[in-house]
């Protein structure tokens, strides 16, 4: 099939919802730096509308707040580009949609915005698992280009929704 993905990005969402399929979970994206790209490789396989529920694309603070349920002071006092943010993402993701199983992302994916503490090629992903405790992963992939931050974080996101389906996660505590 000609996808206008890479076919590894497209092989590894195709793979990612047949286990869906397979353990009958619907999944929610919650995305901020992606855009929506998370959402548009996982919808490029046909027949991911039995296990794609929603993709909420939350750019703004405001987004992230209005659709997420993100409260405020933890953006303020963390930031949008942290840990902690992206776990309350992936929580509210499940909140706020019909879905079992969720993914969320917030980075820096410049060319501008970054900072010595918080700079390009940040990214903060987290999933989340009714009943389970969400997990966190922040990765940093430098200065690498605005699209090849974008594309890691696809990857890496499609990586951490594999293994809280295994629950054997390897997640950094914030």
């Amino acid at each position: 099939m000609t996808s206008i993905f890479a076919r590894d990005l497209y092989a590894a969402a195709e793979a990612l919802l047949m286990r869906l399929r397979a353990a009958s979970l619907q999944l929610a994206v919650a995305e901020s730096c992606t855009g929506g790209l998370i959402a548009g490789v996982l919808t490029e396989v046909p027949g991911s509308s039995d296990v794609f529920d929603r993709g909420f694309v939350t750019y703004s603070n405001d987004a992230k707040q209005e659709m997420l349920g993100v409260h405020r002071d933890l953006i303020e006092h963390h930031g949008a580009v942290s840990g902690r943010v992206a776990r309350a993402m992936a929580e509210g993701a499940l909140t706020h949609s019909g879905a079992d199983v969720s993914v969320a992302v917030t980075g820096i994916a410049g060319p501008g915005g970054g900072t010595v503490a918080k700079p390009v090629g940040l990214v903060h992903l987290a999933a989340a698992r009714i009943g389970t405790d969400p997990i966190h992963r922040e990765i940093r992939l430098g200065d690498i280009g605005r699209s090849a931050i974008r594309l890691a974080t696809v990857r890496e996101a499609l990586i951490l929704l594999s293994e809280i389906l295994e629950h054997s996660v390897s997640a950094t505590p914030e």
